[in-house]
């Protein structure tokens, strides 16, 4: 039996098992097993050089012995049953458990405070180069940490490369910033609700530009809480709260947006965008027409709209908007293809092609118009072109599985119309 180093830290159950009883016991039977015990480990029956080790646990035996008498005397009768010893090794363990998790839990609250320390606080055990009383400030960085009081001034590098340091006690707890991030205090001066969402507003744009959307959604709804009347917030809120992933809440900003620019095209834009990427597509489109009311010029906007009313399966609404689209300068083969669509939906095939070949004098290497023109001869009877259209297709890089069943329906058709034909001259 190996050396146990002491008795404190064992349950009743550990105490019977070290020595070797079994329950149910009493007093009387501790006692024998203490003899028996003595006879095994007395020091001067040890082997050579075990003398010391046969001593310490003796020791522990005697020590559990007394303990385990001890615990009896407090028994009714004066023994412990089975039972008893199970349900009490269960609850020490389970109390060596709790403590075991205690610790663990405060150990690592003691790391991360040490590591926040070391990462926020590095001067914490140093003397101060100037000592500041009573000064308050705000860091222009981290507006989120409210008032602090600084603790001091501190230096770091030589010449031009010095840099200045404050320590902060801010509520989130002692942070060490570059002093000339802090604006100084004066509780007698009001806080401006302007000037506290313009400090919101500079450094959720400072978190956005590092990629961080989620801090700059925090910030910006304190800048929004300042003043709901900015729409520079709301417009940054949306993007903030998309980028972030939660579209519930973009969508609730975008909509406060429309609220306060309810004339301007741009917030439009982005809720017919927003509600897109959602799947709430007539949500988009009433969007989007409320976004070419405004700028009627827009033809992006009734492109937009045209591409929403054929996710509708309003074709002819679709056109219309669309149609306004095609006038504009920057039309895009996206439109003209869509308008393509929406007249093939509407039996116009002669303006489904027509489309489909202005969109191939914008693009001539696309293989999704080349596609499109060669479903918009095929249905026009168009059978050579549109071989020739679906071949260039395939070169391009289009379906071959789609545009090779094509080509193959019309050369078929093409093949029947040659017999045909040849008969008809014998005759």
């Amino acid at each position: 039996m190996a050396y146990v180093p002491s008795s404190a830290i064992l349950d009743i159950e550990q105490l019977a098992m070290l020595l070797e009883l079994e329950a149910p016991f009493e007093i009387e039977d501790v006692q024998k097993a203490k003899k028996k015990m003595a006879k095994r480990w007395h020091p001067d029956i040890a082997p050579p050089g075990k003398r010391q080790a046969h001593e310490d646990h003796l020791k522990v035996l005697n020590k559990a012995a007394d303990d385990l008498e001890s615990l009896l005397e407090t028994m009714p009768k004066g023994s412990i049953t089975a039972n008893a010893l199970r349900a009490s090794a269960e609850a020490a363990r389970k109390r060596r458990a709790d403590e075991g998790r205690r610790a663990y839990e405060e150990a690592q609250r003691q790391a991360a405070q040490n590591e926040d320390r070391e990462k926020h606080d590095p001067f914490h055990s140093q003397l101060p180069d100037h000592s500041v009383v009573y000064r308050y400030a705000r860091c222009n960085a981290y507006p989120e940490w409210g008032v602090g009081s600084i603790l001091g001034i501190y230096f770091t590098g030589e010449g031009e490369s010095m840099l200045q340091w404050a320590r902060v006690d801010f509520e989130v707890g002692v942070r060490t910033v570059p002093a000339g991030t802090l604006d100084f205090v004066e509780f007698g001066k009001p806080d401006e609700s302007k000037d506290r969402a313009r400090r919101f507003l500079l450094s959720a744009e400072h978190a956005m530009a590092e990629g961080d959307y989620a801090l700059a959604s925090e910030r910006l709804i304190f800048a929004r809480d300042a003043d709901e009347t900015d729409p520079t917030i709301h417009r940054l809120m949306t993007v903030a709260f998309w980028q972030s992933g939660n579209m519930e809440a973009a969508a609730r900003s975008v909509r406060a947006w429309v609220r306060v620019e309810p004339g301007r095209p741009a917030p439009h834009r982005y809720a017919a965008r927003l509600y897109e990427a959602m799947g709430l597509h007539e949500l988009a489109a009433e969007a989007a027409e409320r976004e070419c009311a405004t700028n009627p010029r827009d033809g992006a906007a009734w492109g937009r709209l045209g591409a929403l009313r054929l996710r509708l399966l309003q074709p002819e609404a679709a056109k219309e908007a669309l149609t306004r689209a095609r006038v504009s300068p920057e039309v895009t083969t996206d439109v003209l293809l869509d308008l393509s669509l929406a007249n093939h939906l509407l039996g116009d095939h002669v303006g489904s092609l027509e489309s489909a070949r202005a969109a191939q004098r914008i693009d001539d290497t696309d293989p999704v118009v080349w596609t499109a023109l060669a479903h918009g001869l095929d249905r026009t009877g168009s059978i050579a072109d549109c071989i020739a259209a679906c071949e260039h297709a395939i070169v391009i890089g289009g379906d071959p599985v789609e545009l090779g069943e094509l080509r193959a329906r019309k050369l078929h058709e093409q093949h029947a119309e040659i017999p045909a034909a040849g008969v008809e001259t014998a005759a």
